[in-house]
């Protein structure tokens, strides 16, 4: 891995960390749809005035059919109901079990990606799924 993937990874690594200890506040204060529809209005406005910004608004337009629903697709499963089920849960339980036990879900990406996109097993993958079982049996 080069030195940028690195950096962005780390970047990522620490958004993300730190991302469930705010929305946990914000949790205190209100419900999970309410709390999941101001950061998604939050982030459609974001992502709208970057695509003005970079003159790309006409790109999303141009998008075939096919496109657009697998990713409307995937923006409903995990965008809303994904994220309502996480916040349920970040708002009834402790942040340091929740997190990690809904960090899991490399587990059921790997298992559906042998099932469905026919990707192979290795020696490696399947140690890393044991450690994955093992991760969520120690934190609860």
């Amino acid at each position: 891995m080069n030195t940028t993937v690195i950096l962005l990874l780390f970047i990522t690594a620490v958004l993300w960390g730190s991302t469930p200890i705010i929305e946990k506040i914000g949790l205190s204060r209100t419900d999970p749809l309410m709390g999941l529809t101001v950061r998604s209005i939050a982030v459609l406005v974001v992502l709208f005035v970057f695509l003005v910004a970079s003159g790309r608004v006409k790109e999303v337009v141009n998008l075939d059919s096919k496109t657009i629903l697998i990713f409307s697709v995937s923006g409903l499963m995990a965008g809303l109901l994904g994220m309502l089920t996480y916040f349920g849960a970040l708002k009834r339980g402790a942040t340091s079990q929740i997190v990690p036990i809904a960090a899991t879900y490399p587990l059921i990406t790997a298992l559906l990606s042998v099932l469905i996109l026919k990707e192979g097993v290795t020696f490696w993958r399947l140690l890393g799924t044991v450690f994955i079982v093992l991760g969520i049996w120690l934190v609860k």
